[in-house]
């Protein structure tokens, strides 16, 4: 799995945020994890060796893209529109952005995003139902969901039936004081999952 951080650091927003692995790996470095920076690979996606190649080259695998952050973060907004551009350019990997910020999904999108780009996956992050209809009315041809950690049993049969999610993904939380995560929320969203022949990951 391909990673790229194009900055580091985010605001918590939600309870699903409570326990947040970035603010545990930070707080072990004695970090600030609610200070927003922008990191040393912000342009790993056109990197280049000496002989003029990039360094980060398809291989099938998905690049998972803000995973120390949020890509629609209020305090990244003057660099996403070059973020938005070098995936632009990177047309031959597929990008996959996880959000708990879908209602900014709209702030400083290109002008030739038009119903989404082929090679963007949008995965909304819900620890409940709340942000999925802003999800399903969006411009986006790759959506999938993911309940984690999963805090509570969800049904998001309506919205499968739509056939715009492509994947749902579901996981408890981790760390010393993670939250209980019932085996059986988890089941029931697999046979939501098997009943509209949407793959399902735990």
């Amino acid at each position: 799995m391909a990673v790229w951080n194009p900055w580091h650091g985010c605001k918590k927003i939600s309870p699903g945020c409570r326990n947040c692995y970035v603010y545990r790996r930070d707080a072990e470095f004695g970090r600030d994890s609610s200070v927003v920076t922008q990191t040393a690979n912000f342009s790993l996606p056109i990197k280049c060796s000496r002989r003029g190649e990039y360094k980060l080259k398809p291989d099938g695998e998905s690049i998972y893209t803000c995973m120390t952050s949020d890509f629609f973060l209020e305090e990244a907004d003057q660099w996403r529109p070059e973020a938005w551009n070098m995936i632009r350019l990177r047309g031959d990997l597929h990008f996959v952005i996880i959000t708990k910020r879908i209602h900014r999904f709209r702030t400083g999108l290109p002008e030739d995003w038009g119903e989404g780009y082929d090679n963007v996956t949008i995965c909304c992050t819900c620890e409940n139902q709340n942000r999925l209809p802003i999800l399903l009315e969006l411009p986006i041809k790759h959506r999938t969901v993911i309940h984690e950690p999963m805090l509570e049993p969800i049904d998001i049969r309506r919205y499968l039936s739509t056939g715009c999610i492509e994947q749902v993904t579901c996981g408890g939380e981790s760390g010393p004081e993670a939250r209980l995560c019932d085996f059986g929320w988890i089941l029931n969203s697999m046979e939501q999952c098997v009943e509209y022949d949407v793959p399902f990951w735990f």
